[in-house]
């Protein structure tokens, strides 16, 4: 579907936008490819590494509506990565979170709306279920407003859907490059914030694949959540540092011992598929269609009523051996 097609990435200079646009150039024959940021310092640096003459670069803040509106024509798909993603700094400095990821999200819906652009995904995160952070809040309102806006087409052309996933190994600013730096400069013990926390896994690429799936599967109005492994963090410190001891630090400020990505209040919209879950829109559009059976013809069943996919009662746990191996590292 994506053969011909413009595509245009917010946050496109981020560890997500740079892995889309690689397998996007290598899996298909875009004629655009548009990378949306506001640091010219990075993307001139990915220019260096996607030197394909699809590649376009736009500097631009999402928070900038006429700028979106600039960049969208002749768009036929979003992947909407933009945000500000920093739990403590979010809590710091709760407006300019705000000014992102709920503003940011209201314009690029408008651009895209204007432009007619085909199909919008807008990342989101496990953090956005019951929320207990300001980071988490946003991109809650972000999910409400992606939904909604199905309501606001009328006769156009344009959905939008969300994807929500847990923590990426390995992406910047992640707990995995933490450590491999700790233990690169002869840290004697791992710093753990919780002895029990649990997290969802997912590599960069999976999140690309299930992405580039969600396009295909939406209608509209879908929150897609694939089905992940979790692994408990001393399990993970474990794996990459064997013999260090850990020093427990305690919970930072809006962080959650366990991860939610498919809410117990959510269960009476919640379709399980094969490899993820589907949470329906809590309101009604007037494109109605029927969300247990998707566009490439899977079909989904109801949950239980009280299902809580949560990373602390997963039914799928990493192995120290198979997360190395996810996340590429070789034991010490």
């Amino acid at each position: 579907m994506f053969d011909g097609s413009n595509i245009l990435i917010t946050g496109g200079t981020g560890s997500f936008g740079k892995r889309f646009a690689e397998l996007v150039l290598a899996r298909y024959r875009p004629n655009r490819v548009i990378v949306y940021s506001r640091d010219e310092l990075k993307q001139f640096e990915l220019s260096q590494l996607l030197d394909a003459p699809q590649m376009r670069w736009f500097i631009g803040d999402v928070r900038d509506g006429a700028r979106l509106r600039e960049a969208m024509l002749g768009v036929d798909y979003v992947v909407h990565a933009a945000a500000l993603k920093q739990v403590p700094a979010a809590e710091y400095n709760p407006m300019e979170c705000i000014k992102t990821n709920i503003h940011g999200a209201e314009n690029v819906i408008s651009a895209a709306l204007a432009a007619g652009v085909k199909r919008v995904i807008a990342l989101s995160t496990d953090k956005a279920a019951n929320p207990v952070n300001l980071y988490g809040a946003t991109k809650l309102a972000s999910d409400k407003l992606f939904v909604a806006a199905n309501n606001m087409v009328g006769t156009r052309p344009t959905r939008f859907s969300v994807v929500r996933y847990g923590n990426v190994v390995g992406s910047r600013g992640s707990v995995v490059p933490f450590f491999r730096k700790l233990i690169a400069e002869g840290a004697t013990e791992l710093p753990i914030t919780h002895e029990a926390m649990t997290r969802f896994m997912i590599t960069l690429e999976q999140g690309v694949d299930f992405v580039l799936g969600a396009f295909e599967r939406m209608y509209g109005g879908e929150i897609f959540v694939p089905r992940l492994p979790s692994m408990r963090m001393v399990d993970l410190a474990r794996a990459m540092a064997p013999d260090l001891p850990h020093r427990i630090i305690g919970i930072r400020p809006g962080e959650k011992l366990h991860e939610v990505m498919c809410p117990a209040d959510d269960s009476h919209l919640t379709l399980a598929f094969d490899d993820h879950f589907v949470i329906k829109p809590t309101i009604r559009f007037a494109h109605d269609v029927d969300f247990a059976r998707n566009r490439l013809g899977q079909k989904g069943q109801p949950v239980p009523q009280g299902f809580e996919y949560n990373s602390g009662s997963n039914d799928q746990w990493l192995t120290a051996d198979a997360f190395l191996s996810m996340a590429g590292l070789v034991q010490r």
